[in-house]
């Protein structure tokens, strides 16, 4: 029974490094996302961080900043999601679709 228990931590320590190799990868990989017609743009990397907002100046209106405010809302919780989805995607390669709770 010991050699089994040796071979499986092994196999958990070899996902961990594979988990953490990923998790880096991930890092310096970006997701995009648009709101208004492209005049909000929006990019995450794979640690869900925001690296990018770019607004064209036609969409600022100082009568309705609501709009914009709005439109930089929804792209950036779509590049967010975007981040997450791959994220997700990615490790569920390591893990064989198991759903580790707290991995990511």
């Amino acid at each position: 029974m010991g050699g089994n228990m040796a071979k499986m931590m092994k196999q958990v320590q070899k996902m961990q490094a594979d988990m953490a190799k990923m998790q880096e990868e991930l890092g310096n990989r970006t997701v995009e996302s648009t709101a208004g017609g492209g005049v909000v743009r929006v990019v995450a990397n794979g640690r869900q961080e925001i690296v990018a907002v770019e607004i064209k100046p036609e969409v600022v209106d100082p009568e309705d900043v609501e709009m914009l405010q709005d439109l930089v809302l929804t792209a950036v919780n779509e590049a967010l999601k975007q981040a997450q989805d791959m994220m997700a995607k990615e490790m569920g390669k390591l893990t064989g679709g198991l759903n580790i709770p707290g991995l990511f």
